[in-house]
């Protein structure tokens, strides 16, 4: 066995000598105060990456919606979701507990969009009995549908049908240039119509830590002296902020070559009757356990030396990034024919 072949996300990747190196040369101030040079730099990039105006780096992707969602709402809002999306799943309901807002979570079709005339059938009239609905949140890359990129046509008609609803939209696009690989798109096509987008640099783009919310002046100044209530004023930070000055460079062009990994992935899994994988889009593979227990071969996977992580009850993630190679899914799939045989045994 050669080493241990982590799929169980794209967080998992490492920054590579170049990247620490860029860290370890940069210009630092204090960020609070503004004067951190490469954290300026870092969030004017990501702004005119997303086309947006401007943009505030935070820690972490939860901290940037949940500071979406605050910056958006008042206490006592309603906003309009996927049950399927990170914000609802994945955030430990910092939406109500630190928003003070209810979700509304809407059925998440497999392409990770929403029904129109459902999200229609949402919208609440005003009234003095019921919440205010100031937010649609959406989400591409969809994790939970696969990694599916939802497709422009979809963007356009449910932001269209927001605004004309007088609501924002936010974007949680945390693997966003996944999506635009996908697609075939600038980025900035896709968060085009969306009032705010966040994305992570610690996905994809293989950064050590850190996200960006993008949206108008306004808005992030208000972002982020929210940033600041909840503790995520940083100083020194454009030794971070650098990783992702660098992935902007280096990074993005080479996320379709995660995507052809996760299918070479895909496919191979497709062979093996105990599973069925989705067809990725991107760089997420989501297999159906169909023998056998999917703590079973999570385990058989680890003894292996291969990590992947339960995803929903009967399935299993594995998620391609820049650590992982053409050779590195052969070998993956070779220990998956050698837990099988075991398992057959």
């Amino acid at each position: 066995m050669s080493g241990i072949i982590d799929l169980r996300s794209d967080t998992v990747s490492k920054p590579g000598e170049a990247m620490r190196r860029a860290m370890s040369l940069a210009e630092v101030g204090d960020d609070v105060f503004g004067d951190d040079p490469t954290v300026n730099r870092l969030e004017e990039r990501a702004a005119a990456l997303v086309g947006k105006a401007a943009a505030v780096f935070v820690p972490s992707g939860t901290m940037a919606n949940l500071l979406a969602v605050m910056t958006h709402t008042r206490a006592g809002d309603e906003i309009l979701l996927g049950d399927q999306c990170h914000i609802f799943n994945y955030e430990v309901a910092g939406a109500a507990r630190l928003a003070g807002v209810q979700s509304h979570a809407l059925r998440n079709g497999e392409d990770g969009g929403l029904d129109l005339a459902e999200v229609e059938a949402a919208i609440r009239e005003p009234n003095i009995h019921a919440p205010r609905n100031p937010l649609l949140c959406l989400e591409n890359t969809h994790n939970r549908c696969g990694g599916a990129a939802l497709d422009l046509g979809t963007m356009d008609a449910l932001t269209s049908l927001a605004h004309g609803h007088g609501m924002q939209v936010h974007l949680d696009g945390a693997r966003i240039f996944n999506a635009a690989a996908a697609l075939e798109v600038p980025a900035a096509r896709i968060a085009r119509d969306c009032d705010t987008v966040s994305f992570c640099l610690s996905k994809g783009l293989g950064c050590p830590v850190g996200s960006l919310i993008c949206g108008p002046e306004e808005f992030i100044r208000e972002a982020r002296r929210n940033r600041k209530m909840l503790g995520g004023g940083m100083r020194q930070v454009g030794i971070l902020a650098a990783a992702g000055l660098y992935a902007f460079d280096h990074n993005i062009a080479r996320l379709a070559d995660d995507h052809a990994n996760a299918r070479r992935l895909a496919d191979g899994l497709r062979q093996f009757d105990a599973f069925e994988p989705n067809v990725p889009q991107t760089n997420i593979v989501v297999a159906y356990v169909r023998r056998g227990t999917l703590e079973g071969w999570l385990s058989a996977f680890r003894e292996r030396g291969l990590l992947a992580v339960p995803f929903g009850r009967g399935r299993l993630r594995m998620v391609t990034h820049l650590n992982i190679t053409q050779e590195d899914i052969d070998e993956a799939l070779r220990r998956v024919r050698e837990a099988v045989e075991a398992v057959a045994v």
